[in-house]
């Protein structure tokens, strides 16, 4: 009996010791499996984060976006900058524009003399590399003298050249109407033509002059993309195009074709008086608030006034005879050449 507790008693401490060596090793795969468990916990959340991160930061990039609207422009102030104007609003400033300033010119006119197409044509050509004053103050002697296009093609063209010499590039400009004159007379019987497709086969004639005279003498609405209309149009962000018959066709897009005459009048007056090419009147001009290159010249008001070449302020237009309705809103003559002009 006593022999057999006292083996029961050393089995029972041999079971205790095992199980107390077991402990530890136990305890050490529970550690490792719960460390394994923390780390797949870990990179599930991590992996989840990352998933998620880009869907919680995308609703504050919305935010954004949505405050950056543009808000009403303010008089006197740049227009403010916010999303890409979208092409329904850039045709509704584009025509604001052309309304504000025909409120500024409502006597807006072609700056050339003339009294019939073939003056028209003539004096358009001669206005390249020119002014239109320069131009007006050389005509009259030049229709005096061939008031016809059969006159001027079988003129003298030494003779012609000493007439022009005031406008610059005599030569090539006497080779230019002297060509179109003997082209008129052979090909439309001395009449100006009054399509697109006839006029361009002229000698010197481009389309920005064939615009010119189907849309003054002949009542046929065309953009004039002169140098003026082209600063314009890109500092007004109507268009980014630098080739002319691209700006005709962009812009022609913004307005209904029978606007084109008068929108190319606005324009061009416009750049000529206010928003010159060197130092626009910034601070003076009508359209400011509708100007997203406002800030390139003078802002300040008292400053920008001293820049403008304006016919209200006393100074004198590009035509010696210039329409009535120019007369009645104050504008002057311009004077004949080599007469003291006073600008």
């Amino acid at each position: 009996m006593k022999a057999a507790k006292k083996t029961a008693v050393k089995t029972s401490t041999a079971k205790t010791a095992a199980a107390k060596k077991a402990a530890p090793v136990k305890k050490a795969a529970s550690a490792n499996k719960a460390a394994s468990a923390n780390k797949a916990a870990s990179a599930k959340k991590v992996a989840s984060a990352k998933k998620v991160a880009p869907a919680k930061k995308a609703p504050a990039r919305k935010a954004v976006a949505r405050k950056a609207v543009v808000e009403k422009p303010v008089a006197g102030q740049p227009r403010p900058v916010g999303r890409p104007e979208s092409p329904a609003a850039l045709v509704r400033r584009a025509r604001r524009i052309n309304r504000e300033l025909a409120e500024v010119y409502p006597y807006a006119h072609p700056e050339l003399d003339f009294e019939n197409p073939f003056q028209l044509l003539v004096a358009t050509v001669l206005s390249a590399q020119t002014t239109d004053l320069r131009v007006n103050q050389t005509t009259p002697t030049l229709f005096a003298k061939y008031p016809t296009p059969e006159d001027l093609a079988a003129a003298n063209p030494e003779e012609v050249e000493e007439i022009l010499r005031p406008c610059g590039f005599f030569r090539a400009k006497t080779r230019s109407v002297t060509g179109l004159s003997k082209g008129l007379v052979e090909e439309f019987g001395g009449e100006v033509p009054g399509r697109l497709e006839d006029l361009v086969k002229l000698p010197g004639v481009g389309r920005k002059t064939a615009f010119v005279v189907l849309g003054n003498a002949f009542g046929r609405p065309g953009i004039t993309v002169d140098t003026h209309f082209q600063r314009l149009v890109r500092r007004w962000r109507w268009t980014a195009e630098t080739d002319p018959d691209k700006i005709e066709a962009a812009v022609g897009a913004l307005f209904p074709k029978s606007d084109w005459t008068d929108l190319s009048h606005h324009v061009i007056w416009h750049g000529r008086r206010i928003c010159h090419a060197r130092k626009p009147a910034c601070g003076a001009c009508p359209i400011a608030p509708l100007c997203p290159a406002y800030g390139e010249g003078e802002t300040d008001p008292e400053k920008a006034k001293k820049l403008l070449k304006y016919e209200k302020g006393g100074f004198p237009g590009q035509r010696l005879r210039p329409p009535q309705a120019y007369l009645d809103a104050g504008g002057r003559p311009a004077p004949p050449l080599g007469a003291v002009s006073g600008t």
